[in-house]
């Protein structure tokens, strides 16, 4: 026989926090809230399901998320700038039972987002090895700044809004799931943790930097918008941003021969 969902619902309404739970997949409604929170876990039948109610649990993943968006805000510069956000009104996190290979720490195998929805696998959960809470936290500071993020319009290179929501995971101390190090990687846009440690590098050069190239990607995208911020066009700054982390190796290397 199989458990019935398991539904917590966040309501943030101005700065207060409503919490209920709710089981048998009703849902409840708390006042007018500015922002909904919503957890479901639809895989308590599975060993991933089972692990998430007992090491992390719906009320914990809906504060996580509470969390995420105003780190998010706060890295967009959006905190005291409502207007500059999405339109968005609700967040939903579903444990579903997805099919992935067993190990797999990919963050395709983790987790998947669609407009405002948040599906994690329960069998990724199931197997990680390592702390879960931190993962599972690292996993949704990442996919609720890319429900946050603009994108261009569609235009921007998949790989640079892959790598803004990366570098909201990095900022947030909950590293990249590819363990990528600072000078990593072939091209700027290459994406994920590649990408963040490039954007953590402009971010150096001018702080603020991924929050006012966010902003700009609200209407539209082109890569001027490096120039127009920085001074450089992006391809020289990847020159530089290479140049500077391959002297670091090799300085350090010759520390250590």
């Amino acid at each position: 026989m199989s458990l019935p969902a398991m539904t917590i619902i966040i309501s943030v309404i101005t700065t207060t926090l409503l919490i209920a739970s709710i089981a048998c997949g009703s849902q409840l409604q708390i006042g007018s809230p500015k922002v909904q929170y919503i957890v479901t876990n639809n895989a308590n039948h599975t060993l991933g399901g089972a692990r998430f109610n007992k090491q992390i649990g719906p009320s914990t993943a809906a504060q996580i998320l509470y969390s995420a968006t105003n780190f998010t805000w706060a890295v967009f510069d959006q905190a005291n700038n409502p207007l500059d956000r999405k339109n968005i009104t609700s967040i939903t996190l579903l444990i579903e039972d997805r099919g992935v290979n067993n190990g797999s720490t990919t963050a395709a195998a983790a987790a998947q987002t669609n407009k405002t929805t948040i599906h994690v696998s329960a069998n990724y959960i199931g197997n990680y090895a390592a702390n879960l809470r931190r993962q599972f936290s690292g996993i949704i500071y990442q996919e609720v700044a890319a429900i946050w993020q603009w994108n261009g319009k569609g235009q921007a290179p998949a790989g640079l809004v892959t790598g803004i929501a990366h570098y909201v995971r990095l900022q947030a101390r909950y590293g990249t799931v590819e363990k990528v190090k600072p000078g990593d990687g072939d091209r700027w846009d290459q994406g994920g943790g590649v990408t963040a440690r490039f954007l953590v590098y402009c971010n150096q050069l001018k702080k603020g930097f991924v929050g006012q190239i966010n902003k700009k990607m609200r209407h539209g995208y082109t890569d001027g918008f490096f120039l127009d911020l920085l001074g450089k066009p992006v391809d020289h700054l990847w020159s530089n941003y290479k140049e500077r982390y391959g002297l670091e190796a090799r300085t350090h290397r010759r520390h250590h021969e």
